[in-house]
């Protein structure tokens, strides 16, 4: 494949999978996300490595589970529904402390909803889905070079902490075309793995992957472990991305395609003498609270904008924490919010707040 190419973003994930050393795919068809579906069954093979269509979105996340327990970087993806039903196995992949990378082009909801893009998955990837208290890396790209590379950056981060990375992109983002740059070479995370199932040979203590602790003590200490993990990612690997925020009217928080859009609002603002600023949180969680917090020093007003009833508002909320006002834009059911449409929300927050 030539080092740059335009190519849709489903299958840029796809790339991005092979070429950061999985050979493990395993997975179910839904629609926004087919298209990375059939680029595994055709390249993963090519590639030495194993494609499986399972028979249920559960089957699929249980063999990434069996292959991550046993030392080899293996990844399913879906769209929500289908990430709905994983969430057994994701709550116990994290039990095991096995690293594992799941995809979620998101689409709209609830229930089985519409084919086109949403962003209402967040609670369920950002406050654990599943049962139990545990946390996933969840990475969100806003353009085919992101879906690319944060793919990548995903299983390095799984190896590096044992733990399950999600990549959070949605239906507009799987379809879209764009060029994407791949790197001649990735340079995967080298790390021993010790604790995989990979066979004793009788030279060594077995190992066993397992998230069932039937005593309490034994169950709290593994939780303690952690949660001790998880402060130290929320200290070492939060990503965002701050644009035009120091003396703006109003600042504007969004994720993913919401972000793409307000990049034009920005533009658009401008001509009126309006400054937006933008803050972008590229990992969901760890969240950039701190940053967002910082907001409240830098503009008199901050929105979020989602295409959803309104959830990483709360977390926004959180982290500015009364300081100033956090108003929320979002649509559903797979509607766009247009350039115009955000534009004169913000005129009117502005209107009301700014005295």
């Amino acid at each position: 494949m030539p080092k740059k190419v335009l190519i849709k973003g489903n299958e840029a994930i796809g790339e991005a999978i092979i070429r950061a050393g999985c050979r493990h795919y395993f997975g179910y068809p839904i629609t926004p996300q087919n298209e990375l579906t059939n680029y595994m069954s055709k390249y993963m093979p090519e590639a030495g490595g194993v494609f499986i269509q399972a028979e249920s979105e559960i089957a699929a996340i249980n063999m990434v589970y069996g292959a991550a327990g046993a030392g080899a970087r293996a990844i399913t993806s879906s769209s929500s529904p289908g990430i709905s039903l994983k969430q057994e196995g994701i709550s116990y992949i994290a039990g095991a402390e096995v690293p594992a990378v799941v995809v979620n082009v998101m689409r709209c909801g609830p229930g089985l909803g519409g084919i086109m893009p949403g962003q209402s998955d967040y609670f369920q990837a950002v406050k654990g889905g599943g049962h139990g208290d545990y946390r996933n890396i969840v990475l969100a790209p806003n353009n085919g070079q992101e879906l690319y590379e944060l793919t990548v950056k995903a299983f390095d981060l799984a190896d590096k902490y044992r733990v399950l990375v999600m990549v959070m992109a949605d239906g507009a983002l799987g379809q879209m075309m764009e060029n994407v740059e791949f790197k001649d070479k990735e340079t995967p995370y080298k790390i021993d793995k010790p604790w995989a199932t990979t066979g004793s040979g009788m030279k060594r203590k077995k190992n066993y992957i397992t998230s069932v602790y039937i005593n309490p003590d034994e169950l709290e200490a593994v939780n303690i472990r952690l949660q001790a993990k998880y402060k130290e990612i929320e200290k070492e690997e939060v990503l965002f991305e701050e644009t035009d925020c120091e003396g703006a009217d109003i600042i504007i928080c969004a994720y993913g395609l919401a972000a793409r859009i307000t990049r034009n609002v920005m533009k658009l603002a401008a001509e009126e003498s309006i400054k937006v600023g933008l803050l972008r949180p590229i990992t969901l969680w760890p969240f950039p609270k701190d940053a967002v917090g910082s907001l409240a020093d830098k503009t008199d007003v901050i929105m979020s904008v989602e295409l959803s009833a309104g959830q990483m508002v709360e977390d926004v909320r959180l982290a500015v924490n009364g300081k100033k006002p956090v108003h929320f834009y979002g649509r559903t059911g797979g509607n766009l919010p247009t350039q115009k449409e955000i534009l004169n929300e913000i005129k009117r927050v502005l209107e009301k707040e700014v005295k």
